[in-house]
């Protein structure tokens, strides 16, 4: 691949807690940063930085706040979660897959979502959560 063609390529990322390196393997088998749901039998990611952030930001746990580049190593599909229910056609660029990410790179300089916004969608997500709404395919 040439260097234009390879700066023109998809990039996909994953925001969490969890402390990596380039290399290592995000696999199912992890509780969502969503719900307090038994482990998946998906690994989530986003071709948008904003999805990534989202991620991170409302990732469980008290670890910093990171973002990864990533890559699959599998089969990818559309995230039915947010393409078939909220967001039809996946703007959002949000995926899944269920064999792992390879880990490319940690994305250092990145913004979060106002205070204010956060809340609100920390709001929202306690929402579904009392309405039972709040389960991940």
């Amino acid at each position: 691949m040439s260097a234009i063609a390879s700066m023109f390529s998809q990039s996909f990322f994953h925001g969490t807690k969890a402390d990596m390196t380039p290399g290592d393997l995000i696999a199912v088998g992890h509780r969502s940063n969503f719900t307090e749901a038994a482990p998946l039998s998906w690994v989530y990611f986003a071709g948008t930085l904003d999805a990534a952030i989202w991620g991170a930001e409302l990732a469980a746990g008290s670890g910093k706040e990171r973002i990864y580049v990533v890559e699959p190593t599998g089969p990818v599909e559309d995230d039915p979660n947010l393409t078939d229910k909220k967001f039809p056609g996946n703007p959002s660029l949000s995926y899944r897959s269920r064999d792992p990410l390879r880990v490319i790179a940690e994305v250092t300089n990145w913004q979060g979502h106002p205070p204010e916004r956060l809340q609100e969608m920390k709001d929202g997500l306690a929402r579904l959560k009392a309405e039972g709404a709040d389960i991940i395919d």
